[in-house]
């Protein structure tokens, strides 16, 4: 009899020196910080156990006020999938968790469910390396918009491509979201590998995977949460926190 697969371990990766909206992290929505309303999103979804993989100790302090977990990491790490690698690292050192799910931590108001899901296409495929979560695109305008990134799948689910630019023809248009649920073996595998061509071609990490020949299957949900990348996306953010 096989052995039932351990909880995975989720980890929010969150630095304060973002690009186009410095301090992000600490930003304040509805009365609680952006990473604190990730955090009790993951946390609801019940998937496994929780910690923000901090490159700041502001953001450490901020978690561990409200009793939430954070670990500190290099603040000099290249991204987030770096980041959450060494926090799985430092908090399972003993690897008892074999998956690992990274959540962006700039989506104030992402559903469980989002989570849930990508645990489960780790749970229930297991020729799958890395997991992921797309949507219905929002409005045809998602469909030239380059911020938008846009997921390429089979009929089944597993991602052929990702994209920036406009997808043609007939079809559904699925909009990727930032939620990547790894096998410890496929995450140690990619931060050891080198930015891909295509993924400094496109500005996606995950085609680094693609080119390395990693499979790659993604969950369907109709609950796309609202990304906070810039000031305006922020004031939006706060708006519909009320």
């Amino acid at each position: 009899m096989s052995q039932p697969q351990a909880a995975p371990l989720i980890l929010i990766p969150a630095r304060l020196a973002a690009e186009r909206l410095p301090g992000k992290p600490l930003a304040d929505i509805g009365g609680a910080p952006m990473i604190v309303r990730v955090l009790r999103q993951a946390e609801a979804a019940g998937a496994g156990p929780v910690a923000v993989a901090a490159g700041d100790q502001a953001i450490v302090d901020v978690v561990e006020a409200v009793g939430g977990r954070a670990v500190l990491t290099d603040p000099a790490l290249p991204s987030g999938t770096d980041r959450v690698r060494a926090a799985a690292d430092l908090l399972d050192p003993d690897r008892a968790h074999d998956t690992v799910i990274n959540l962006q931590g700039d989506m104030p108001f992402v559903h469980p469910q989002v989570v849930s899901l990508c645990a489960g296409v780790l749970r229930d495929r297991p020729e799958c390396d890395i997991a992921t979560v797309v949507a219905h695109e929002g409005s045809p305008d998602e469909r030239t918009d380059p911020a938008v990134v846009k997921a390429v799948l089979t009929e089944e689910g597993r991602a052929l491509y990702f994209t920036r630019s406009t997808l043609y023809g007939e079809g559904p248009i699925w909009h990727h979201l930032g939620v990547y649920g790894y096998r410890r073996s496929a995450l140690d595998r990619f931060v050891a590998a080198p930015p891909s061509p295509l993924e400094r071609r496109e500005r996606l990490e995950q085609l680094r995977a693609l080119e390395m020949g990693m499979t790659i299957w993604a969950a369907i949900t109709d609950r796309a949460p609202v990304s906070v990348d810039t000031p305006a996306d922020l004031e939006r953010a706060r708006a519909q926190a009320g």
